[in-house]
């Protein structure tokens, strides 16, 4: 997905601004491992940290990492086919799309040249594994990165969200006059096969990473004050079952936030169709609708798929309760064969990251 396409679609959302796992084992036969689902059915597997990349991740598995998942009701939408009838009603989207004049002149300023810089500095990193010294390194660059972008609003709280690992998760946040959020977000951390292999993560998710960094540059410079409080999250450790996201959003819901929308950006840097792909499954119904509105205002026709169980970090949200969205930058058939692999660079064929030209 061309860099431009994906940052209008952001900046435009910015004006909206029972089954549960078998028995556990005994603590000697799991020290160490962390338990997996696969699906709704599966009631959870065992593995080991390097397993859950090199033969689950590598190979295209998804799963979601619930070992420190407690929550009754988030296990239970994790093991539940009609998740979505248990969920909290979602709010009263808008049938038509509004502040086009505004998000037209914000969409202007967006620019190229900060992206391309920020995409190889990520990129050069070894990997962003988030066990790894490169994936903390990572965490500290893009912390400090995001502090600067935010900089010329004063207004705006950049702040680190820890974890049991040692890759902190990232929050900039823009108040509004409302406490009531809404939330875009993208993981930062990167795979390439295991947990010691080159993982450049240009793409999945490089990609998506910088093009919220330009949405946020763009908005601090502006000085947008938007009604509801604007979040912007950079996930860490997605690529070990979704850990960074499912924290946050257990906080989240632990906390009683109201949260109106989140829309998940998981790769923008490779579309042979060059159309934004916003993604049906997993995902709340209405939520999605308003996102397909908004592309077909700014970018015009979307093309849509299902990414499966656990593919990405909006399905911590959703089984939070909370409605979420997933757009990317390709349906899955055609997407980037280079992901997770030593080969996700942004030289390859159908690189058009930040082409102004589309």
């Amino acid at each position: 997905m061309r860099f431009q396409t994906s940052l209008a679609a952001l900046l435009s959302v910015a004006s909206l601004a029972t089954a549960i796992p078998a028995a556990e084992p005994q603590e000697s036969s799991k020290a160490g491992l962390r338990l997996i689902k696969t699906s709704e059915a599966d009631p959870g597997v065992w593995v080991s940290e390097e397993d859950k990349i090199s033969q689950y991740r590598a190979k295209h598995i998804n799963f979601i990492d619930i070992t420190d998942i407690k929550d009754p009701e988030t296990l239970d939408r994790l093991s539940r086919f009609d998740a979505d009838t248990a969920r909290v009603a979602a709010p009263v989207y808008p049938t038509t799309v509004t502040h086009q004049t505004e998000a037209n002149g914000l969409i202007s300023r967006a620019t190229t040249s900060g992206p391309q810089t920020w995409l190889k500095t990520l990129s050069d990193f070894y990997n962003r594994y988030y066990r790894s010294s490169y994936g903390t390194q990572s965490g500290t660059w893009l912390f400090n990165q995001v502090k600067s972008v935010a900089s010329s609003n004063p207004a705006i709280v950049v702040t680190q969200f820890g974890h049991s690992y040692s890759q902190p998760s990232i929050i900039a946040r823009i108040p509004g006059s409302s406490p009531n959020l809404v939330v875009v977000g993208a993981h930062f951390d990167s795979t390439g096969g295991s947990a010691t292999a080159r993982g450049p993560g240009a793409d999945d998710n490089g990609s998506g990473v910088v093009v919220l960094m330009e949405a946020l540059r763009v908005l601090a410079a502006a000085r947008f004050a938007p009604k509801n409080t604007l979040e912007f999250h950079f996930y860490s450790g997605e690529e070990g079952g979704l850990l960074g996201s499912a924290d946050i959003w257990r906080n989240y819901k632990a906390a009683a936030k109201t949260v109106l929308a989140f829309v998940n950006t998981d790769m923008a840097g490779y579309s042979p169709s060059g159309r934004i792909s916003v993604y049906n499954d997993y995902a709340d119904t209405s939520l999605t609708a308003y996102v397909r509105r908004i592309v077909a205002a700014y970018i015009g026709t979307s093309t849509s798929d299902t990414c499966g169980y656990g593919c990405s970090d909006h399905a911590s949200a959703y089984s939070n309760g909370f409605p979420a969205a997933y757009v990317c930058d390709e349906v899955i058939r055609t997407s980037s064969p280079y992901i997770h692999s030593p080969n996700d660079v942004s030289s390859g064929p159908f690189d058009g990251f930040f082409d102004s030209q589309d």
